[in-house]
């Protein structure tokens, strides 16, 4: 017999996050470049992985980002 104590988690679309290089494509820079924005704090960023990690960008900070420089989102290679 199987008894749910538990409620099932509600299904929530996952946001994907991006890596340095699908911003500097979806932008049309260089990734020294959104290294460069995650470091001073401009581009929203965490770490993932043991030691240094990889940087990984969510999506609401990259929209974030092009809607302060006036990009629209439909020029961004990457859906938001």
């Amino acid at each position: 017999m199987h008894v749910e104590l538990i409620p099932p988690a509600q299904k929530q679309p996952v946001e994907r996050s991006l890596r340095v290089k699908d911003v500097a494509v979806a932008l049309g820079i260089d990734t020294s470049t959104v290294y460069v924005a995650v470091r001073t704090g401009l581009l929203g960023s965490y770490r993932v992985g043991a030691g240094r990690g990889t940087i990984r960008i969510p999506r609401s900070a990259l929209k974030a980002y092009a809607d302060e420089r006036g990009i629209p989102a439909a020029e961004l290679g990457v859906a938001l």
